[in-house]
């Protein structure tokens, strides 16, 4: 007998929004639309990746869509066992035809708590900006999700291809959210190396850092994340099929544990990579040989790492414990 990981307590904290959708929904939407169903597997390069997930969005066209997709997230990562779910959400995709970007996070975060509240969890949004626009739509989007800071966003972000874009010239956009009490939690150390996560740490002041597992590459930089107490939220799957490391043999996360690193389990886009968060729990335990109290650690991380309610983290942290010293 083994613990069964779908009761096992946790949050979901690296998830794309649109990048969790269904596939069921997919195709619903899109037979809705009258076009074939985009390709979201089989990519050769994360340009082409990021081509699969905006057609993918494309598809959400009216506000019962948006609302679809935000409460099959919230009740997938409350079947997988989360308390708390955190999705990654970049309003501007959807201004003009949902409304204003205030409206269209409102969609969001009233869908999302109402879903939560139906299944007994929480869940608070990510406003994420994107690497690829001026830092000053960064600036405003900061502004945005600080206006909702407290009432239902509790974190900012910043996505796409760090490679091509370095975090520095976001800080701006950063410092607005920091101020607003909204975690800082960009992506980095995945395109790009430890210099991306350096920059995120000193520019951004990042708390959590998605991915993050490039900081391997430097020693002192894994002392530093260690000795900082940041998290990375790592997304095992999501690494391997984007090439970012060769095998799930090859995958850092034991290593970032050995050295003291704090790291949670994500499915970052579970339409395009498979595994959603009981999935990657679950190869964590077969794949990469977690053990139960290494994965009971993980989830405490995610959950103190979140924007959950300090009586929600209490609470789960205690089930954890529950979860943890009942018999297999």
């Amino acid at each position: 007998m083994v613990r069964d990981l779908a009761r096992l307590p946790k949050a979901h904290l690296h998830v794309h929004l649109e990048g969790a959708m269904r596939p069921s929904t997919l195709a619903d939407l899109a037979a809705a639309a009258g076009v074939a169903v985009p390709t979201v597997r089989g990519y050769a390069s994360f340009s082409e990746f990021g081509l699969q997930y905006r057609a993918a969005s494309a598809l959400i066209t009216t506000e019962d869509d948006l609302r679809r997709v935000v409460r099959e997230v919230v009740d997938d990562a409350a079947d997988d066992g989360a308390l708390w779910v955190e999705p990654h959400f970049y309003p501007p995709r959807y201004v003009g035809q949902l409304g204003s970007s205030d409206e269209v996070l409102q969609i969001a975060i009233d869908e999302g708590q109402r879903a939560a509240a139906a299944r007994g969890i929480g869940c608070g949004i990510m406003v994420s900006a994107l690497r690829e626009f001026d830092p000053a739509e960064a600036v405003e989007l900061a502004k945005l999700a600080a206006r909702y800071a407290g009432t239902g966003v509790v974190s900012f972000g910043l996505a796409a291809d760090e490679a091509l874009y370095p975090p520095e010239p976001f800080a701006e956009a950063f410092a607005v959210a920091r101020d607003a009490g909204l975690i800082s939690a960009p992506h980095a150390g995945e395109l790009a190396g430890p210099a991306s996560v350096y920059g995120a740490l000193d520019a951004l002041g990042a708390q959590r850092i998605c991915h993050g597992i490039r900081a391997i590459e430097d020693p002192a930089l894994v002392d530093r994340l260690a000795t900082d107490e940041i998290v990375l939220d790592v997304c095992p799957t999501s690494n391997v099929m984007l090439a970012v490391v060769p095998s799930f043999d090859e995958h850092p996360l034991v290593r970032l544990l050995d050295a003291g690193v704090r790291c949670t389990l994500n499915g970052d886009d579970p339409l395009l990579f498979g595994p959603g968060l009981l999935g990657e729990y679950e190869l964590a335990r077969t794949t990469l040989g977690l053990s139960d109290e290494r994965l009971a650690q993980l989830a405490r991380w995610s959950l103190a790492g979140s924007g959950a309610p300090a009586e929600l983290v209490t609470d789960g942290v205690a089930r954890i414990e529950e979860w943890l010293t009942a018999a297999p």
